[in-house]
C-alpha cells in the first residue's frame, strides 16, 4: 500500500528559532530547503541518496555533543536546530580552505557543466581563498582519455562522489568507481582504463552533477574563448518520444552546448548521449541554408522559400487529386525541435485530412 500525503504524520521542530512543520522521514536538510533556509553543501544532489561526505551541511542540534550532517539526520518532533552559528561558519570556512587547497584552480568556465560553479560560489561566500593549507595535490588528470565528450580533469576533483553515485543510482551503469583510500583516493573506471572501454554510455550525468568541473563537457569547452555571455533557452529534446526538457546554451547566434533541465518533468536532469552531445548538425558547414528546387534540367538549384513551398504544395496537391488524401504521408525529423514536429502533424491532419504521419524519434 502506497502512503498518501494524508497518511504522513506532521510534526513540528525549531529551526533557527522558528517553528516549522515536517513530515515523518524528512531530513533536517530537506526541511531547511523547503522553508528556504540555506545550508551549504558540496556532496548533495537531491536526486541521490544523501551521503554526508563533505560535512559542510553540519548543523547544531540541541542535546547533541557534536554537530550532525543535516542531509542524513532525520528530523524529530521537538528537535531544536541551529543552521548558522559562529562555530559552524568557522568550521565551514576551514573545510572549504582545505578543499580548495588541493585544486589547480577554483574559477572554471561555466561551460564545463551545470553545477561546475558550486565550489567557486561557496569559496567566495566564505572568503576561503587564503591558501593557508596549500600543499601536495592528490588529483591525477586523465589526459590520455581521448573520448570526444567528457573531460576527466581530476586535478579539480574533491572526491564528493556525486559522479559515482549518479552513474550508479540514476543511470544504473556503475561505470565510475573509486579506488584507494585517504589522500590516494581517485575516481576511476574499471581497470583504470578509458571511458570508451568501460560501461559508460556517455549520458553526461556525471558532468552535470560535478560541483568543480573536474568532469567537464569537452564539446561545450570548444567555445570557451568565444566572446559573449552564455544564454539559456528552455526547450524539449526531439530525439525520442520521452520529451526531456533541456536548456540550449548559446553565445550570440552560436549554439555552444546543451544542459539537462534539473526540473524537467520527464527527465529530472537526465539525458542520453544524443540529447546531451549530438547537436553539431545545427551549425554544421554542410547543412543546407537555402531551399533547393529541381529544375527542367533534372538538377537541384537554389531558390527562395516562396518558390520552394509553392513547388511542394503543387506536388502534394497533384498526388491528392490523382490518388486521394491517404496517398500522402509525412515523416518528421528527430533533429527538428518539437514545435516543428507539431507543425508537421498539424499540416497532415488539418491540411490534408490524413493521419499518415510518423517520426524517426518515436522508438
Amino acid at each position: 500500500m502506497i502512503a498518501t500525503e494524508k497518511d504522513l504524520k506532521t510534526h513540528t521542530m525549531m529551526l533557527d528559532g522558528e517553528a516549522v512543520s515536517f513530515t515523518e522521514g524528512e531530513t533536517i536538510y530537506e526541511v531547511a530547503q523547503r522553508v528556504k533556509t540555506d545550508i551549504p553543501t558540496l556532496c548533495y544532489d537531491q536526486r541521490l541518496e544523501a551521503f554526508g561526505g563533505c560535512r559542510l551541511c553540519v548543523v547544531e542540534v540541541e542535546g547533541q555533543r557534536l554537530p550532525v550532517a543535516s542531509c542524513t539526520t532525520k528530523a524529530t518532533p521537538g528537535m531544536v536546530v541551529r543552521t548558522s552559528t559562529a562555530t559552524l561558519e568557522k568550521h565551514r570556512k576551514t573545510l572549504l580552505e582545505m578543499v580548495a587547497s588541493e585544486n589547480r584552480e577554483i574559477d572554471v568556465d561555466p561551460l564545463r557543466g551545470y553545477a561546475a560553479q558550486e565550489l567557486a560560489t561557496l569559496v567566495d561566500r566564505y572568503d576561503a581563498r587564503g591558501g593557508r593549507f596549500r600543499g601536495k595535490r592528490s588529483g591525477a588528470t586523465r589526459e590520455d582519455d581521448d573520448n570526444p565528450f567528457i573531460l576527466r580533469d581530476y586535478d579539480l576533483c574533491i572526491s564528493c562522489y556525486r559522479c559515482v553515485r549518479v552513474c550508479a543510482e540514476q543511470e544504473g551503469d556503475h561505470a565510475i568507481s573509486v579506488m584507494n583510500r585517504g589522500f590516494e583516493t581517485q575516481i576511476t573506471v574499471e581497470f583504470e582504463g578509458l571511458l570508451k572501454d568501460s560501461a559508460c554510455t556517455f549520458c553526461g550525468q556525471c558532468v552535470q552533477t560535478c560541483p568543480t568541473g573536474a568532469l567537464a563537457d569537452k564539446k561545450a569547452l570548444r567555445f570557451a574563448e568565444l566572446p559573449g555571455a552564455i544564454e539559456k533557452t528552455r526547450t524539449i529534446c526531439a530525439y525520442c518520444g520521452v520529451g526531456c526538457s533541456v536548456d540550449v546554451l548559446t553565445k550570440g547566434d552560436t549554439m555552444v552546448g546543451i544542459q539537462p533541465a534539473m526540473d524537467g518533468p520527464a527527465n529530472h536532469g537526465a539525458l542520453c548521449v544524443k540529447g546531451q552531445f549530438a547537436y553539431d548538425f545545427v551549425q554544421h558547414p554542410d547543412r543546407l541554408k537555402t531551399p533547393l528546387v529541381r529544375g527542367d534540367d533534372g538538377k537541384l538549384h537554389e531558390a527562395d522559400w516562396d518558390t520552394a513551398l509553392d513547388r511542394a504544395a503543387e506536388g502534394l496537391r497533384r498526388v491528392v487529386d490523382q490518388h486521394g488524401r491517404h496517398a500522402v504521408y509525412a515523416v518528421a525529423s528527430g533533429r527538428a525541435p518539437s514545435e516543428a514536429a507539431y507543425a508537421v502533424q498539424k499540416l497532415m491532419r488539418a491540411g490534408w485530412g490524413t493521419n499518415h504521419i510518423d517520426n524517426c524519434s518515436r522508438a
